[in-house]
């Protein structure tokens, strides 16, 4: 009996990970929210709650807006929400406190403990807390987690969910504050937080933490395991050097901290959106190159490629099949782009050498294949008209033409008269040759194929993985 419960209790399965971590999520989140509102009071607890819920929403869209050429799913993404405002909020929280004090205890100075712990432990404890979240992604989900915008996505949830549950300490206790000393609205503390906090630095958190996220992306697409390790390190300590400096910023004078902001927030900010907007653009450029293998192999029809490398193209084809077949067929359509940019994500961290086993890309692989061609009736005709609709393909394509038809260049408004002209003189010759002869005129035929028969020549069979990872071509 021992013998067969071995291998269970050596390597849980992923519905034990699952029941353990919610546990976790679950038993720290109602001890996180306890210890907040005994530090706040149950008034300060509701209005710092209500306060910080407002940036929540609008930086959980601006993550999510950058994961959309390959979306994550929702219970990941809510899972590091959820382990970034429970249980690091939690961990930080208590280490922070533990350490203050114990400092304050050695020196005998409360206030020089208070600014050592706000520069050298918070940095450290509240950046490892949060990047423990990303190396559970890492370890336990990394299907998902196929670059450095995966990287940039989990980081800023499990940062704004960190954010969020600071902001409610912060803001209640402000109030707290104001109640006791009888401020007006506009000269309160609470007023001076929100501001600070919630107006001027909502993306301080997020910003830190997304560098510990890109050494994780980073290292998800390396083949080399120092890199894998290294990666990681490297941005976790960047987070960390960048937290401890905005800490700092108060002891650069009564204006110190509106200098850090101007002279370093401000562009880390605007570097890391050019930089998010860079990667998303390469993702979607790299799914094209990719999807553009399994066109020419018959798995999909040339106008697919554009319409999947283009979100204004997914969002009008799930658009045109909610139309046509109802909310079923919208979310079939949405299924079959989630798929085809997982498919073309794993053959490019293959081709580029990522961690990723042989047999683990051809059972993958094989997987989304089969889910592509099972929604491919629904999914196909509503991207090929978003695709004409949205001018990605000239208006002269014909979606149900064959490969080689997308690569000949447009004819000249003389040719294509010539050619109608000449059309139309052969079908009345041919007419004539009918009437003549008494028989019918043949209807035309589309060629079908199943998904293990190749639609060109260069079928699916071509497209295997043994020929990944680390090839350019078939072998």
């Amino acid at each position: 009996m021992f013998r067969a419960l071995r291998p269970v209790l050596a390597r849980p399965s992923a519905t034990v990970r699952t029941c353990v971590l919610l546990v976790l999520l679950a038993a720290t989140g109602i001890a996180i929210l306890e210890l907040v509102r005994e530090q706040t009071g149950t008034p300060g607890f509701f209005v710092g709650l209500g306060l910080a819920l407002l940036p929540v929403a609008p930086l959980m869209a601006a993550f999510r807006w950058l994961g959309r050429a390959a979306p994550a799913p929702w219970p990941q993404l809510l899972f590091c929400f959820g382990w970034g405002a429970c249980t690091a909020a939690l961990i930080a929280i208590l280490a922070n406190n533990f350490a203050t004090e114990w400092i304050a205890a050695a020196t005998a100075d409360p206030s020089g403990a208070d600014h050592l712990g706000s520069i050298a432990i918070a940095p450290v404890v509240e950046e490892c807390a949060k990047a423990a979240a990303l190396l559970l992604v890492f370890v336990f989900r990394r299907r998902h987690f196929t670059g450095p915008a995966d990287g940039f996505v989990v980081a800023g949830f499990a940062a704004t969910g960190f954010a969020f549950t600071e902001n409610i300490l912060y803001l209640g206790n402000a109030f707290v504050q104001d109640l006791a000393d009888g401020t007006g609205v506009l000269d309160s503390v609470t007023a001076a937080t929100f501001f600070v906090r919630i107006v001027l630095s909502p993306f301080a958190h997020p910003l830190f933490t997304v560098l510990t996220g890109l050494g994780f992306g980073a290292a998800a697409v390396s083949a080399r395991r120092a890199r894998r390790v290294g990666l990681p390190l490297a941005g976790l300590a960047l987070a960390m050097g960048m937290h401890a400096l905005w800490n700092g910023s108060s002891q650069f004078g009564d204006d110190g901290f509106y200098v850090m902001y101007v002279c370093v927030m401000v562009p880390m900010f605007g570097l890391l959106v050019w930089l998010a907007v860079r990667i998303r653009h390469r993702r979607l450029r790299a799914m094209a190159g990719e999807l553009a293998l399994y066109a020419a192999a018959g798995w999909l029809t040339p106008a697919e490629v554009p319409a999947l490398a283009s979100m204004p193209a997914r969002s009008l084809a799930r658009a045109l099949a909610r139309r046509s077949g109802g909310r079923a067929a919208g979310r079939a359509v949405a299924r079959y782009e989630a798929d085809a940019a997982a498919l073309a994500l794993l053959r490019n961290r293959a081709r580029r050498g990522g961690a990723l086993r042989e047999a683990d890309f051809a059972v993958r692989e094989r997987e989304l294949l089969h889910r592509l061609w099972q929604r491919r009736a629904t999914a196909g005709p509503a991207l090929a008209r978003a695709a004409v609709m949205e001018e990605l393909l000239p208006p002269w394509f014909d979606p149900l033409a064959p490969a080689a038809a997308a690569e000949v260049p447009p004819p000249r408004r003389e040719e294509r008269r010539a050619d109608r002209r000449e059309d139309r003189r052969e079908d009345r010759r041919q007419d004539r040759r009918q009437e003549r002869r008494g028989a019918r005129r043949p209807e035309p035929s589309l060629r079908r194929s199943d998904p293990w028969t190749p639609a060109t020549p260069a079928g699916p069979s071509s497209i295997r993985p043994c020929v990944l990872p680390g090839g350019d071509g078939v072998r």
